[in-house]
């Protein structure tokens, strides 16, 4: 569920994932926490609010607020290292900083 809201994310700032990866990046998942304050029923409608928590030089943070009917079940963070298609590490796109930046 945060992989498919990160990936809109991405996009609806302009930055396909796609996109992304034809640049040589790749944004590897390094670590995922979730904390449910509620339990998630099956076909419950849930809204995942997406923002950036943090960004380093090669890695960044996103977190996420899960909500039904604007009740908050669930928080969340995802870490990501940025590397090549090589698996090196790089730097993250200037983009990334600018979405801190602009917290």
């Amino acid at each position: 569920m945060v992989e498919e809201a990160r990936v809109a994310y991405l996009r609806h700032i302009g930055h396909p994932y796609q996109e992304v990866r034809e640049e040589g990046i790749e944004m590897n998942v390094l670590e995922a926490w979730m904390k449910y304050r509620r339990p998630l029923l099956f076909d419950d409608v849930v809204e995942v609010h997406t923002s950036v928590a943090s960004v380093e030089r090669a890695s960044f943070q996103m977190e996420y607020l899960l909500t039904v009917d604007g009740d908050v079940r669930a928080t969340g963070v995802t870490a990501h290292g940025c590397v090549t298609q090589a698996g090196r590490p790089t730097r993250l796109p200037a983009w990334m900083h600018e979405l801190e930046r602009a917290k």
